[in-house]
């Protein structure tokens, strides 16, 4: 596969911004925030929680004619419902209890500048009638005022709800959104971004090892398979944090597979991990439902090896001892006459018969052999419903997986007599 070409202008803006990755999402993603970046326009960001949206408002603010004025980002489901309108709009003294005095709000600081909106889809309906009135006209009024202001400001929006939907649900107004939403950029999930994810985990484990003044750590293949295989619900957020605990309990370490596995959710990936948009609600997404097999039948396969390993060793040892012992059968004498014993392995049948001369030298066959992942997983499924009588609803919650997969691998696997 020949590499991605990267403009100079793009290579700048991910060296001046600290953006990792080469993936074409999320090139496009940034291209797109570039272009739009002159233009006065309203920018609506979308993506999954965790994904970065955060870093594109910064790009256009700082590529727009507004870049010498302030930048103010609001995160608008950190602030409670009842003083919202105060924040963003302002408030007059005593308007309300607890206002001593006149306090201006983000659209009045942030005149002539940007400001970004994160978690838009959490401002409450009546915030949202005033947030529309300064898109259309940029008039606002403050909290326990009559007065009209006027302020001059680009918003850039961002959220990680389907917001088509939530018009749909009423709890978010269509003129608002279409307001935001001149131009749409979407922010890519880390799942979706191929080596990123690698390229990524690397330089976290370098910037904590710096941090902490640890020896860095490397990745071995199969801990790079796993990197690459396992879903990221929490997206780059939840990739930092793992990052950050297997180079500080496992500084200098080679990362194994298990090192990644501990750090990851027991229950694996649920449905409200990960944020619902227009492009991921169209089907249902089975990777997540392997993700958690994946998991089961990898922890269960290194037992197997080690369960091996110990049959072997204590094959070995029983075989050694039994040895031994014969060896140490005392010399018989009649009348003082030596009688000369055979040897070891011909003494071995006098003493024991249930051991022949062919058991000191084990039989290939004897090894258990290796199971594959596909009759792992059929005797997982097999075990959970003869655990529970052959109810697929409570063997679905014991391998904590959805029924629908369920019924699909006992299809699959042939255990519909069970």
């Amino acid at each position: 596969m020949m590499p991605k070409i990267i403009s100079s202008e793009l290579q700048q803006i991910k060296q001046r911004f600290s953006i990792i990755g080469n993936s074409q999402a999320l090139l496009n993603a940034i291209d797109r925030a570039k272009i739009v970046a002159p233009y006065d326009q309203s920018v609506l960001v979308i993506g999954e929680s965790g994904v970065g949206k955060e870093v594109l408002p910064k790009i256009i603010h700082n590529y727009s004619p507004r870049k010498h004025n302030k930048y103010i980002a609001v995160n608008c489901g950190a602030i409670p419902e009842g003083t919202i309108d105060s924040e963003l709009f302002g408030h007059e003294k005593g308007s309300f209890t607890g206002a001593i005095s006149a306090r201006k709000g983000y659209f009045e600081e942030a005149d002539g500048g940007t400001i970004f909106l994160d978690e838009v889809a959490e401002l409450p309906l009546t915030t949202q009638a005033r947030l529309l009135r300064v898109l259309e006209n940029g008039e606002f009024i403050k909290v326990g005022s009559s007065e009209v202001q006027k302020t001059n400001i680009r918003v850039v929006a961002a959220t990680n709800v389907d917001m088509l939907k939530a018009v749909g649900e009423g709890k978010f107004r269509e003129d608002l959104y279409y307001r935001l939403s001149t131009v749409t950029i979407n922010v890519p999930p880390l799942r979706d971004r191929g080596n990123d994810i690698l390229l990524l985990a690397r330089k976290f484990a370098a910037d904590f090892a710096d941090k902490y003044r640890t020896p860095g750590i490397e990745f071995s293949e199969d801990a790079q398979r796993l990197l690459l295989r396992y879903n990221w619900p929490g997206n780059v957020r939840q990739l930092k944090n793992v990052i950050e605990q297997v180079a500080l309990f496992h500084a200098g370490s080679e990362i194994v597979p298990d090192m990644l596995i501990s750090q990851l959710p027991e229950r694996g990936v649920t449905s409200s991990s990960i944020a619902i948009t227009p492009a991921s609600s169209a089907a249902f997404d089975y990777s997540r439902e392997r993700e958690i097999l994946f998991k089961m039948i990898f922890r269960m396969q290194n037992q197997i090896d080690e369960m091996q390993s110990k049959i072997e060793t204590l094959q070995n040892s029983s075989l050694s001892a039994r040895v031994h012992s014969a060896e140490l059968v005392p010399d018989v004498s009649v009348n003082d006459t030596q009688v000369i014993q055979p040897s070891p392995l011909v003494r071995i049948q006098d003493i024991d018969n249930t051991l022949s001369v062919s058991e000191v030298k084990p039989r290939s066959s004897e090894v258990p052999r290796m199971m594959s992942l596909e009759d792992t997983e059929r005797e997982t499924i097999k075990q959970a419903l003869l655990r529970n009588g052959g109810k697929r609803k409570k063997a679905a919650q014991d391998l904590q997986i959805s029924e629908r997969t369920l019924y699909r691998k006992i299809k699959e696997y042939d255990l519909e007599q069970l």
